[in-house]
């Protein structure tokens, strides 16, 4: 069963090197962006941990904890992202190729994000 698993696999990462018909560009891309936004997600668990551990070493100012911060500014940018991203995908409105830009706009946006939350936590 494992072995089938790593199988189908290989097949569909070796289809996305190969991809030719739009259907296929359109679902390898939104692979890569959920791949993308897993590893988003791990990193955000780490770099969240790390800001409310933060928040425990500075005094009381009245400003929002480094936690609660980090917190609205994902938010914002989650909403960036996808507008954003949207508004790439316009490049192709319309076309059987919107749903392709929206996804890999996606894909690099995350990956890009997924640095800046790493960076975060090597500041501290």
């Amino acid at each position: 069963m494992m072995m089938l698993a790593m199988m189908l696999a290989a097949a569909s990462a070796q289809d996305c090197r190969n991809a030719v018909t739009q259907s296929d560009m359109t679902r390898c891309a939104i692979r890569d962006f959920e791949a993308a936004d897993a590893a988003l997600n791990t990193q955000w668990k780490a770099t969240l941990a790390s800001e409310r551990s933060a928040d425990a070493r500075v005094a009381k100012d009245g400003r929002p904890s480094y936690g609660d911060q980090l917190l609205k500014a994902q938010r914002a940018w989650i909403v960036y992202r996808d507008e954003h991203c949207r508004s790439d995908g316009y490049r192709m409105r319309g076309g059987s190729a919107e749903p392709m830009l929206v996804a890999g706009c996606r894909a690099a946006l995350t990956r890009a994000r997924t640095k800046q939350l790493a960076a975060l936590i090597e500041n501290h």
